[in-house]
């Protein structure tokens, strides 16, 4: 039970506060859905380092990228001070969160009352003992407000298949795989987190070559900071590679034209599951009770005693993701009806 609801006529300006993270801010979808469902009259700003990446899903009439730098915040707090926001809808748990929602004049203040900002908040919403899903205690919030969700899973359009963003993402995609034929198998490499969420490199090579001895091909992703793991792999199976190619801004055209995409718990799996497009997702040192991607999604753990240990790196030889096999994975991927199909 959270704080008894104020009475208040329904707002005109309206901004939400999202997740600092990718993938939270996938998992935070369908509470915007429920917000514009019930105040589809309502002018909303989303404001969020991911905002951008919501751009023409119909979810905020103005989008905001909230740098995580202090510096580039304060200029952005004026800015969206400017809007005049009614009601202020805090995702983040952080003190900073409903300070800047105070300096934003938002009169009415939405939030979960944890570390110690109640004061700064109008509405404290109390979560659940037990934890919820990442999205049932982002619903919490919006529910609080006496806005009901049609749909707990995310779902986010993918750019159309003559999109500019899409026709990009083709070559890259035709570039890198050359003339190796069979549905496109997205090995994502990278994790914000820490290295405890990644596939170890030796099951990343085994599942390279087994996906291509089932027909698949394998392309490997992430950002420059995998660069040097990419040619290692590359070197030890002869694979295709985009590790450093693409752009955040390609980012939801590219997942959209694979055929699967096999990644540990991070925020590329929460937006390819989005966006339609299956995923294996490899939990080790998380929960997937609390964070696994809903939607087009089969999760694979090894049990171990020690996880989830929410460790970001693995003091002993992580064994939660080096005992997932690549014989599971490829099961898994051949399993999915838009490679089989």
């Amino acid at each position: 039970m959270g704080a008894p609801r104020l009475r208040t006529p329904k707002p005109s300006h309206i901004v939400v506060r999202l997740p600092n993270w990718l993938g939270d801010t996938v998992m935070a979808v369908p509470a915007l859905r429920a917000l514009r469902a019930g105040w589809p009259d309502a002018s909303v700003l989303l404001a969020g380092p991911w905002a951008n990446v919501l751009a023409g899903q119909g979810l905020g009439d103005t989008l905001v990228s909230y740098p995580r730098a202090w510096r580039g915040r304060l200029s952005t707090a004026d800015t969206v001070r400017a809007f005049r926001g009614e009601l202020a809808i805090l995702m983040p748990n952080s003190l900073e969160a409903a300070v800047t929602a105070w300096y934003w004049g938002a009169r009415r203040r939405v939030g979960f009352a944890v570390g110690g900002r109640s004061l700064l908040l109008t509405d404290r919403v109390t979560r659940h003992e037990g934890r919820l899903h990442q999205i049932d205690e982002y619903l919490q919030l919006v529910e609080h407000l006496g806005l009901p969700a049609e749909s707990a899973v995310p779902v986010l359009a993918p750019p159309a298949a003559d999109d500019d963003r899409r026709r990009r993402a083709r070559a890259l995609l035709d570039d890198a795989v050359d003339l190796r034929q069979g549905p496109r198998v997205g090995l994502h490499l990278g994790a914000d987190y820490g290295p405890a969420k990644l596939w170890p490199a030796a099951r990343v090579i085994e599942g390279c070559r087994a996906l291509r001895a089932a027909g698949l091909t394998p392309v490997l992703l992430g950002t420059p900071r995998e660069a040097a793991l990419a040619e290692t792999i590359v070197a030890a199976t002869g694979g295709a590679s985009l590790v450093g190619r693409d752009e955040p801004a390609l980012l939801p055209a590219l997942l959209a034209e694979l055929d699967a995409l096999v990644a540990g718990d991070t925020g590329v799996s929460h937006l390819a599951a989005a966006l339609g497009t299956p995923v294996i997702a490899l939990f080790g040192p998380t929960n997937p009770r609390l964070t696994a991607p809903r939607g087009p999604a089969t999760v694979l753990t090894h049990p171990v005693p020690c996880a989830p240990c929410f460790y970001r790196a693995c003091p002993i030889e992580h064994p939660c993701l080096d005992g997932i096999s690549a014989a599971r994975v490829v099961e898994a991927v051949t399993n999915l009806a838009r490679v089989t199909a």
